[in-house]
């Protein structure tokens, strides 16, 4: 089942940025422009407590708007809250974790 969490930050339509974690695919996404696309944060567990965020992609003609950050944050709000240990193979969230220097995320990443 897709959990959602939502934010007060809008796309190009003017609608709400929602982003959608799905569990099963081990993916957080954003549907744009009606679902017709669809940025995405992949990870993928390598122990029981261990993911490894690795890839974010969000499509070029929505590049620059802060898309990605709203995944990258989703992507480390679950690791914190499932208490899981993250290895940040991604460099977007390596940046974001950088940028925004959380001592939460920080207790759950390994150095």
């Amino acid at each position: 089942m897709a959990q959602a969490a939502q934010t007060n930050a809008f796309d190009a339509n003017n609608s709400p940025i929602l982003v959608e974690h799905d569990k099963k695919r081990r993916q957080f996404v954003i549907r744009l422009n009606g679902s017709h696309d669809r940025a995405v944060l992949l990870y993928e567990y390598v122990g029981k407590k261990t993911v490894d965020l690795q890839h974010t992609e969000v499509p070029d003609a929505y590049r620059g708007r802060g898309i990605a950050k709203h995944l990258a944050k989703a992507a480390m709000d679950f690791v914190v809250e499932e208490d899981l240990k993250a290895h940040l193979t991604c460099w977007y969230i390596q940046k974001f974790v950088k940028e925004n220097p959380q001592p939460q995320y920080f207790e759950h990443i390994y150095q």
